[in-house]
């Protein structure tokens, strides 16, 4: 919830909002109910579909999505009532503070440096998910969807840009079928899971990703 305050911030919303929008996506990608929808361009799929409204169907279809099961949570609760606060504790005010009570910065500098430039960066490469990562890249395992591996976009966003395989197999945990290879997302979730805190996670067998691969896939190699 921490890490959503710091990463995500006011222009990707909380926990639950988050995570809404992100089945919408995956049930009605690339068409017009999928909230950032590629085929409305790059700049759409990676700012745009923040910055106005959204399509209706988003709105219409995004209804039929359940998430009630996000919100049995109370720590997702907790932070969808207490949003905007926790996201400038967390975002700005300590980042900002931090380096002022531990080596003296000076306060301005370090908001522009730790807060709004950090924020800045973090924003743009959560962005490349859903926009470089839906038009650079091969499709090794499902060539009919615009969703790509991408390895800058892995390296950059610790882990995500394995995206045709994330669509392809959208319930496999690590997003990846290379375990840590470019994923410090899945050691984190790993590491997690070693300590009781995460738990049911879900992978596809090889033999179902080797079928897939055949089936579906463009021919290009994996990795």
């Amino acid at each position: 919830m921490i890490f959503n305050c710091i990463a995500c911030q006011i222009f990707q919303n909380d926990i639950y909002e988050w995570s809404r929008d992100h089945r919408v996506h995956h049930k009605f990608t690339e068409t017009d109910a999928d909230p950032h929808n590629i085929k409305r361009g790059f700049f759409f799929a990676h700012m745009g579909w923040l910055l106005h409204k959204k399509h209706p169907d988003v709105r219409e279809k995004g209804r039929t999505v359940d998430c009630s099961d996000i919100l049995q949570d109370p720590v997702v609760r907790f932070q969808k009532r207490f949003y905007i606060p926790l996201v400038f504790l967390f975002s700005f005010y300590l980042p900002t503070m931090i380096p002022v009570w531990l080596w003296g910065e000076r306060a301005w500098f370090a908001l522009l440096t730790s807060g709004i430039l950090r924020y800045t960066i973090t924003l743009h490469i959560t962005w490349l998910v859903n926009s470089a990562a839906h038009y650079w890249g091969n499709r090794p395992y499902n060539c009919f969807i615009y969703a790509r591996e991408n390895k800058r976009v892995a390296w950059w966003a610790l882990g995500e840009g394995f995206h045709n395989y994330h669509h392809t197999f959208p319930y496999d945990y690590s997003t990846s079928e290379f375990g840590w290879k470019l994923n410090i997302t899945t050691m984190f979730l790993d590491l997690m899971a070693t300590l009781g805190q995460a738990y049911d996670l879900k992978s596809v067998p090889a033999d179902v990703i080797e079928k897939t691969r055949q089936k579906t896939g463009d021919g290009s190699l994996t990795f």
